[in-house]
C-alpha cells in the first residue's frame, strides 16, 4: 500500500508541473505574432521538456508494470493474457509517442504562428502530451489493480464506535433489556403454540417504568380534586375563564376612547359616509334597494319606522337585528363603528324620495319631537 501511495504522490506532483507548464504556455501564446529565429523558441522547449518528462514517467511506470506482471505471472497462470495485453499496449503508446517526436522534428523549420510555432507543431505537441498523459493514467490504474491482487487479503476487525456502544448499553437496560438469540434456551417456557413457543422475557423498562408513573400521578390527582378539593373540575374552570374575561372586557372597555353603543352614537364624517356606502350598497341593498327605497324590507326614505328612527335606535337594530321580521343581526360582520356608519348613511337618505319607494311601514317618527322635552300634566286634581 505504501508503493501505491508513492506512485499518487509522483503523479500529483507531476499534474501540478503539467498546470504550471500548461500556464506559461497560454501566456507565451497570447503574444502578438512576430518572427523569432528557429534556433531560440521557449514555447517549442516547454513543449519538449514536458514531452520528454512525461515519455520518462511512462518509461517508468512501464516498467512497475513489467515488474508487477512477473509476479503476478508467478503467483497465477491465468494473467499471463492481461500482462501480454497491457504490454502491447505500453509497445503502442511508445511507438506513437516516438512517431510524435520524429513528427515533431520535420514541421519544426515551418512558418511561425503559436509563440514561434506553426498551429500544426503546436497542436501535434498538444496531442502528444494528452496522450502520454492518457498513457500514464492508464498505466497508474493497472498497476494499482495487479498491487491489488498481489495483496495477501487482510482480516480488519471493525471497531464499534463508542456513541453505538453507549447507546446499546443503555438501550439494553432501559428500553428492551431482551435476552440474547444464544441465551433464549434459558427462558424458554413449556407452552406450544402450532410450534410456536414462549419465551418468558422481561416486560420493557420504559413501559414497566411508565406504569409504576402513571400509579403515582393518578394518586395526585385523586386527592388533589377528589379529596382535598383543591382543584377545578373542567366546568369551574371555564367558569372561572368566562369571569375574567368579562373582567377584561369591561376594563377594556371603560378606558377605549372610540367605545360605540346604543347610547352614545355619533353622526359619521364625510369618509365615514363614503365607507358606509360601499357597505350598504354590497350588503343591505338585496332587502332595502340601492337607494333606500325598500323591497324586502321596508323604506328607509320615509319617516314611518318599524323601530324608531333616531340614530341609536337604527344602531340598535342593525346590530341586534330582530329574526322575528328577517332582520338579521351584523355585530359579528362589522365593528361598532361600521355599524355608527352605517346608521349615518341610513339617517343620510330620509327624505330623499327615490323612485319606486316602498310604502310606508310602522309608526310615524320624527327626531324634533324626541328632542322636545316631555310636558308636565298639572298634578291638581280637578274636583267637578
Amino acid at each position: 500500500m505504501r508503493f501505491v501511495k508513492e506512485i499518487n504522490k509522483k503523479i500529483s506532483l507531476l499534474f501540478v508541473l503539467l498546470c504550471t507548464l500548461t500556464t506559461v504556455m497560454a501566456q507565451n501564446g497570447a503574444t502578438p505574432e512576430k518572427t523569432t529565429e528557429p534556433g531560440y523558441n521557449l514555447l517549442a522547449i516547454l513543449l519538449v521538456i514536458m514531452t520528454v518528462v512525461l515519455a520518462f514517467v511512462l518509461w517508468g511506470l512501464g516498467q512497475v508494470l513489467v515488474v508487477l506482471g512477473k509476479q503476478l505471472l508467478e503467483k497465477t497462470k491465468n494473467a499471463s493474457k492481461e500482462i501480454t495485453a497491457v504490454l502491447v499496449i505500453i509497445l503502442a503508446f511508445a511507438s506513437q509517442h516516438a512517431a510524435a517526436q520524429d513528427n515533431s522534428k520535420d514541421i519544426a523549420t515551418v512558418v511561425p504562428n503559436y509563440g514561434g510555432l506553426s498551429s500544426t507543431t503546436f497542436y501535434l505537441f498538444v496531442t502528444v502530451i494528452i496522450t502520454e498523459v492518457l498513457a500514464i493514467l492508464f498505466l497508474v490504474f493497472s498497476i494499482r489493480r495487479l498491487y491489488s491482487e498481489l495483496l495477501p487479503e487482510k482480516k480488519t476487525k471493525t471497531k464499534i464506535p463508542v456513541l453505538r456502544s453507549w447507546w446499546s448499553r443503555l438501550d439494553q437496560k432501559l428500553f428492551t433489556k431482551a435476552i440474547p438469540v444464544e441465551k433464549e434456551a434459558d427462558v424458554m417456557l413449556d407452552h406450544d403454540y402450532d410450534g410456536i413457543r414462549e419465551l418468558d422475557n422481561a416486560l420493557p423498562p420504559w413501559w414497566k417504568y411508565g406504569f409504576y408513573i402513571t400509579i403515582v400521578v393518578a394518586v395526585i390527582y385523586l386527592f388533589n380534586f377528589h379529596v382535598f378539593g383543591s382543584g377545578k373540575n373542567p366546568a369551574e374552570e371555564y367558569a372561572a375563564e368566562m369571569e375574567e374575561a368579562r373582567i377584561q372586557k369591561a376594563a377594556f372597555e371603560a378606558s377605549n376612547k372610540d367605545k360605540i353603543d346604543e347610547n352614545n352614537v355619533p353622526m359619521a364624517d364625510a369618509t365615514g359616509l363614503a365607507e358606509a356606502k360601499e357597505i350598504f350598497t354590497t350588503k343591505c341593498w338585496p332587502c332595502h334597494g340601492k337607494l333606500g327605497e325598500g323591497g324586502a324590507g321596508p323604506n328607509l326614505t320615509d319617516d314611518y319606522w318599524l323601530h324608531k328612527g333616531s340614530l341609536n335606535d337604527i344602531f340598535q337594530t342593525i346590530k341586534n337585528g330582530y329574526a322575528d321580521k328577517g332582520m338579521q343581526s351584523w355585530s359579528k360582520d362589522f365593528t361598532p363603528k361600521q355599524i355608527s356608519f352605517l346608521a349615518s348613511y341610513i339617517k343620510t337618505l330620509h327624505g330623499t324620495n327615490p323612485p319606486n319607494a316602498k310604502a310606508a311601514q310602522g309608526e310615524l317618527f320624527s327626531d324634533a319631537a324626541v328632542a322636545e322635552p316631555k310636558n308636565t300634566t298639572d298634578t291638581t286634581t280637578k274636583i267637578k
